[in-house]
Formats: structure tokens, sequence, C-alpha cells
């Protein structure tokens, strides 16, 4: 576990700048599918009207040589219209539906965040809170006070997950993938390791931003302090319920993935591919599907699920006393448009600009074989949400398969 977090970090930075490239050719392909291979399977989508190119949509989610992907899924609204499609897997040859399960990875942080906003509204969490105040003995007290706007912001300034643990080969994290990590298993394994020194802050609460996962761990067991429920139920009573998400779910531990599912792949060292669909994971990892995360999305943006004030807060991002945006930590993220190098991660959700001024909201979520975005526009009038079931350790899948649906799907009308 500890060596796949700056791995999905880095996939997230490589899928946002590839997505900003491919968004400036106007909608337009380049370069043919590849043509089909005997392990090969084409893709099939739901018949569109334009204004979406539908032609450019198949190419785009088509495995191609060199992709590290096994197959994809994707979901595209644009002016009213709707086209959702999936590839083969192209080491199968099997068909994928477009109604495909599939681990969204950090695209769950959305959700966790959506059920502190609501806790905040009840009048049960300040965000302006510590979380020495809410969680006290959590964190060590060498640690200056850290609010919880500045977990969910990304500036906290906590360490990685088990920041400092040796890495693990790719046989040992395919062996382990069925662990299961409790809140407490990563808090403690994080902040006080055994064996090794207890890592610091990387820089004082409220001054930079950084991605960071460990926050949410700690928003995690915060959630379920305040309410005396796990983050599954409090997540599946004031979001999945009422918005009728039947095919999303928090497994909480349970390692199989509902059918049909999007397969996604990790090689061993023999060159072997081990379906990696089934896997434990955290409290907070969630599975679903491309409308499902649509249906979401459409609900966050039309105020479903949150009141006014809180809903500022998913486009609110972190300033400084003089309201100019904090600088973003590392330059892995946030490397995109005219604030290049400064914050774009809000409460809940990333910013992303469109070459024709358009602002994207949305999160990238990565686990062991997957890659996956969900992007809308605020008034939903552009809407996309990909998944690819990957087939490596690279960080190939991600920026290649997002970066043409991209061009397809947010590229200019003509």
């Amino acid at each position: 576990m500890s060596s796949s977090t700056p791995r999905r970090t880095r996939l997230s930075a490589l899928a946002l700048s590839a997505l900003a490239v491919a968004a400036t050719v106007g909608g337009v392909v380049t370069g043919p599918a590849h043509a089909a291979s005997p392990a090969d399977t084409p893709a099939s989508a739901h018949a569109v009207r334009a204004p979406l190119d539908a032609k450019a949509l198949r190419e785009a989610i088509t495995i191609r040589p060199g992709d590290q992907a096994a197959g994809a899924v994707a979901w595209v609204h644009k002016s009213g219209h709707e086209w959702s499609g999936a590839s083969g897997d192209v080491h199968t040859g099997k068909r994928i539906s477009d109604t495909a399960h599939f681990r969204i990875g950090s695209i769950s942080k959305t959700f966790e965040a959506v059920v502190l906003l609501q806790l905040s509204a009840e009048g049960r969490v300040d965000l302006d809170g510590t979380v020495q105040h809410y969680l006290p003995g959590l964190l060590p007290e060498t640690f200056q006070p850290i609010t919880v706007r500045q977990l969910l912001n990304h500036t906290s300034g906590l360490p990685s997950d088990f920041e400092g643990a040796p890495a693990r080969t790719g046989d040992e994290q395919i062996a382990t993938r069925f662990d299961y990590y409790t809140f407490d298993r990563v808090i403690q394994g994080t902040l006080r390791p055994e064996g090794r020194a207890w890592p610091g802050p990387h820089f004082a609460p409220g001054t930079r931003q950084e991605y960071n996962s460990f926050g949410y761990r700690v928003a995690g067991k915060l959630i379920e302090q305040l309410t005396g429920h796990s983050l599954k139920h409090e997540i599946t009573d004031r979001v999945l319920t009422p918005l009728r998400m039947r095919h999303t779910s928090v497994p909480a531990g349970n390692t199989a993935v509902p059918r049909p599912y999007l397969p996604g792949y990790l090689p061993t060292s023999k060159g072997e591919l081990v379906d990696v669909n089934e896997q434990g994971g955290n409290p907070s990892q969630m599975i679903s599907t491309t409308a499902d995360l649509d249906r979401f999305m459409t609900a966050l943006f039309t105020g479903r699920l949150l009141r006014p004030a809180q809903s500022a807060e998913l486009r609110a991002l972190p300033r400084d006393a003089d309201g100019k945006l904090l600088p973003y930590a590392n330059g892995s993220n946030c490397n995109i448009g005219r604030d290049k190098g400064s914050a774009c991660f809000s409460v809940a959700l990333m910013s992303f600009p469109l070459p024709d001024g358009t602002l994207l909201w949305g999160k990238t979520g990565h686990d062991y074989g997957y890659a996956s975005g969900v992007f809308a526009s605020p008034d939903l009038s552009r809407r996309a949400v990909y998944a690819v079931g990957t087939d490596s350790f690279g960080d190939g899948a991600a920026p290649r398969i997002s970066g043409r649906l991209a061009a397809a799907a947010f590229g200019s009308d003509g």
C-alpha cells in the first residue's frame, strides 16, 4: 500500500495534463484506432445525435498499442445529448458492458467530503474547527493545529499514507491486494510507525497545497467519531440511497465487485497478468458505474445534496490573507492553465480549465488496475465520466485514453 500512494498521485497529474493538451485539438481525434487483432474486441456504443461526435468517441475509447490498458468505459453528456460506450478486453477478446462496475479510487473523496459538508450544515462540525479539538490525541503533539477544511482541501501539510515505509515489489502488491486497512491502521502506521522514524508535517497548515490522501483517512475517522456510524453507513444513507445510486457501493472490506465489471490487471514479475478487480482497500474505497457517477455530479451541482453555503465550498480554492491562491507544493498537480502552479483543489473537487475558458470541476481516482475520472462544467452542459482497466504498473493508461476522450468530449462544436 505504501508504494502505491505516490504512483496514484502521479497518475492524476499525468491524466489531467493529457486532458489539457488533448482538449486543444477541438474535438478531432488524431490517428485511427488500431486494426483489430485476434485479442482485440471493437468498441461498442449507443447511438447518439449531434453535437456529440460518436465516431470520435468510439475511436477515443478503442484500446491502442502502447495504451497500457485492457479496456475502458465512458459516459459523455454535451448540450443535451448523451453517449456511453465501452471497448473490449484486449486480453480476453470479451465484450465489456458500458454499464460495467469499476473501482473509483480517490473519486470517493468527493463523497466523503459531501458527508462532512452536510454535517457542517447540521451544526455538528465546524470546518474551521481543529482536528486536535474533535479527535484529541490523534495527531502528535508537535503538529500545529489543522482544521477540518484543511483536511478536505489538501492544505493540512500532513504526511502521506505510510510515509517512509519500504517500497513493495509488484509481486508483493499483487499478493497483498486483499489486505484491508482500517482508518486506525492507516493512521497509526503513518503517524506512529514501528521500527522507523515518525514523519513530521510537510509544511505549516494553510500555507500551501499538496494532494494528500492521508488527510481523508483522518476525515473518515472524524465522520465515524461525529456520527457513531461507519463511513459506509453515512455515505449510503446520505448520498447513495437518496439519489438511487443502486450500482454504487462502499465495500468496506468485501473484496467482490458486482457483475458486469471492468477488468483491471497487474503484471507479475514473470509477465503474467492477474485480474485484480477483487481487492481489500480501506473503508473509504468505493465501486460505481459511469452512469451513477454522472448522476452524482448532477445532484452535486444542482443543490440536491448540499445547501448553498456548503455548495459554495465546492468551488472555493484556498487563498492566503491577501486573497491570492496558495502555491501548489511540488508542481506534480495543478500544473495547468493560467494559474499554473497554484492551488487547484477545493473541498471535494479539482478545477480544470479548458482552452475555451470553460472551467470544469471533478476528480480522478486510482486503485490497483484502475484509473478513472469524472468532470463537469458548473452548468452541467458538458460532463464526462471514464474508467480505464489498466494492465501495468506504469503511468501510461490514464493520460493516453483520458486525453483522447477529452478531445472528443470537450472539444469545440466547430
